[in-house]
């Protein structure tokens, strides 16, 4: 299924808002983006060369470690829209895509592992 960048962006901001209120409240200074693919040098990081199997991405300081860190730019966590329109045959399918993987980096941010993030992913 094939949406606008608008309708990407429109969907994540959705997905957001519906994220309970004491998680929002507890991020800081992060940035949700959208792109359309990551680049090579996040594929890189991640030792990933296929740029459709990565539907999001976490970039930053996880909270539990900010207070050591110092002045920083605001995390990042960016949702790629067309391995995540690849991946879904329908609009519902893509809402219940970001919203997990928005779930998930998320969870990253907050210092979640890979299985950590995974379990929260699924959580209502």
């Amino acid at each position: 299924m094939i949406i606008t960048v608008e309708q990407f962006e429109e969907i994540v901001a959705e997905a957001f808002d519906a994220l309970p209120k004491n998680i929002k409240e507890k991020m800081y200074n992060v940035a949700i983006m959208t792109e359309d693919l990551p680049t090579d040098e996040q594929l890189g990081k991640l030792g990933n060369n296929e740029k459709y199997s990565l539907f999001g991405l976490y970039e930053g300081h996880i909270q539990s470690s900010r207070i050591y860190v110092g002045a920083v730019l605001p995390d990042k966590i960016t949702l790629f829209r067309l391995p995540i329109m690849k991946s879904c045959d329908d609009i519902t399918a893509i809402k219940q895509r970001v919203a997990s993987t928005l779930k998930h980096e998320i969870a990253h941010h907050f210092g979640s592992d890979e299985k950590g993030a995974r379990r929260a992913t699924t959580k209502n």
